[in-house]
């Protein structure tokens, strides 16, 4: 992204981070209306149940990712002890990941479809570009199952008993370093992130329900 402000793009730039902070607040928005639904009101007094950005966006993650294309938001806080049930997490955790594919879903075909009955806009067509492959990009981002990331969350739902407890051991011990290196590695140059970058295109094509 500082790549934008050195080349002058600085209305790219721009629509850059407001359709970055309205996909991350729409994230942790996600998990903690998913929360209060599952019995835990953690994040609600909190002050977390809200879209608006300013409870969400942490200033430095925003500015990691300015500065070198990974940040992160505040995380929602929970107590799982108020869950409802087992899987509880499981719902909560995939409720940002959802977020973000609804949110894709939903504004890219409304745009395509206002543009369809004749509203064309240049500043339009790059913004609403911009947020839909954003939200694909933080839905599949977040679905890795290493570290803090929502996929940790999930993944044990999906594996026999067993090794659902010897992954959540492994990943409490050793995910996070393990994640820090995927990161390192990837600014170092092997292709990781930007991998999902591309299939974040590739499924841009298949949410387009409106005809283009």
């Amino acid at each position: 992204m500082i790549n934008l402000l050195l080349n002058g793009r600085y209305d790219v730039f721009i629509l850059l981070i407001i359709a970055l902070t309205l996909s991350l607040s729409f994230h942790e928005f996600g998990h903690a209306i998913v929360a209060k639904w599952q019995g835990d009101d953690t994040a609600e007094r909190a002050g977390r149940l809200t879209v608006n950005p300013l409870a969400h966006i942490d200033p430095l993650g925003l500015l990691m990712v300015v500065m070198v294309g990974f940040g992160y938001a505040k995380p929602v806080p929970t107590d799982p002890r108020n869950f409802r049930s087992a899987r509880s997490d499981l719902y909560v955790a995939g409720a940002g990941p959802l977020m973000n594919l609804l949110l894709a879903v939903l504004t890219w075909n409304v745009y395509l479809l206002l543009r369809a009955n004749g509203w064309e806009n240049a500043g339009a067509l790059t913004f609403f570009t911009l947020l839909a492959q954003i939200n694909l990009l933080l839905m599949l981002f977040n679905l890795i199952p290493l570290g803090p990331l929502d996929g940790h969350y999930m993944l044990p739902h999906f594996l026999p008993q067993q090794m659902a407890y010897r992954y959540r051991v492994l990943n409490a011990r050793y995910g996070t370093a393990v994640f820090l290196g995927v990161i390192v590695v990837s600014l170092m140059g092997l292709p990781i992130f930007s991998a999902l970058a591309r299939l974040s295109v590739t499924l841009l094509g298949w949410i387009t329900l409106v005809p283009v």
